[in-house]
């Protein structure tokens, strides 16, 4: 059987009906004791009086429970040394299955562009960068809705089959000159303008590149973590004007290429 790091047995007292068993009697002792009713933990587990009999003798031949008399029980603290670690084994397994295995089903949040009511199927697409939903199953890619929401606002969904259908970005990368190559005052203004205009996003990388885009009189969208920032937008669709000091243009590059993103590199000098 599967052992844990720990080394307890993974499943604890799930591993067998009879372990689970002897883990619901030896609780129900531990908080009926000394005096206990045979029938009374019957009937809160499920089973005959004759099966908790036979399951106490078991137990007080194994020394997890000692017997004072008729109707009168105690768990021992070999007992009580049982419950602590069959606990613990259950409590890691509760927390196994809820993290690692209802974890696992997914809510995927998307943006509603209608009133959507929870258990709705919905159709997801792509747009702006951002994932949004519709009511209905037309779509080439559906879900469920776990959430009511109104258009505009956050909706949870699960269920995603099918594909959201879109094409990745591209990257225009301007190369920006150092400060002591004539930095953004060797920049054609004019033509970084009519960049922008043409992409979705302006990403900027390093105070050369900044102060450009500012005597350009261009917003910038994306100023920190630029080389992460501009590889999202792109995988989610969107175009991206990139103004890259030369020294930091080959680690944005680097990381578009490895991503499979197509770019283009600019020289922005006048």
């Amino acid at each position: 059987m599967a052992q844990r790091t720990d080394g307890s047995e993974e499943f604890g007292v799930l591993r067998s009906k009879r372990t689970a068993t002897r883990y619901q009697i030896m609780v129900e002792v531990a908080e009926r004791q000394p005096a206990v009713s045979q029938q009374e933990i019957a009937d809160a587990i499920g089973i005959t009086s004759q099966a908790v009999s036979d399951y106490l003798q078991d137990l007080s031949a194994q020394g997890h429970v000692t017997k004072h008399g008729r109707g009168r029980y105690e768990v021992t603290k070999e007992g009580v040394d049982w419950l602590i670690s069959q606990t613990d084994a259950l409590r890691s397994f509760v927390g196994h299955v809820s993290e690692d295995i209802i974890g696992q089903v997914e809510i995927e949040t998307v943006l509603a562009t209608a009133d959507v009511s929870e258990g709705e199927t919905v159709s997801v697409t792509m747009r702006d960068g951002v994932l949004r939903a519709v009511a209905g199953g037309a779509g080439n890619a559906t879900a469920v809705a776990v959430t009511d929401a109104a258009a505009g606002t956050d909706l949870g969904i699960t269920n995603v089959e099918g594909v959201v259908e879109y094409e990745l970005g591209d990257v225009t990368a301007v190369s920006i000159p150092r400060v002591q190559n004539g930095g953004s005052g060797a920049v054609d203004g004019g033509r970084i303008e009519e960049l922008a205009a043409e992409h979705d996003l302006v990403a900027v990388a390093g105070v050369e590149a900044l102060a450009a885009a500012r005597a350009a009189e261009v917003a910038v969208d994306i100023r920190y973590g630029s080389a992460a920032a501009v590889e999202e937008a792109a995988t989610k669709g969107q175009d991206v004007l990139l103004l890259s000091g030369a020294n930091q243009l080959s680690r944005h590059t680097d990381a578009l290429a490895q991503a499979n993103i197509s770019y283009e590199v600019l020289d922005a000098a006048e």
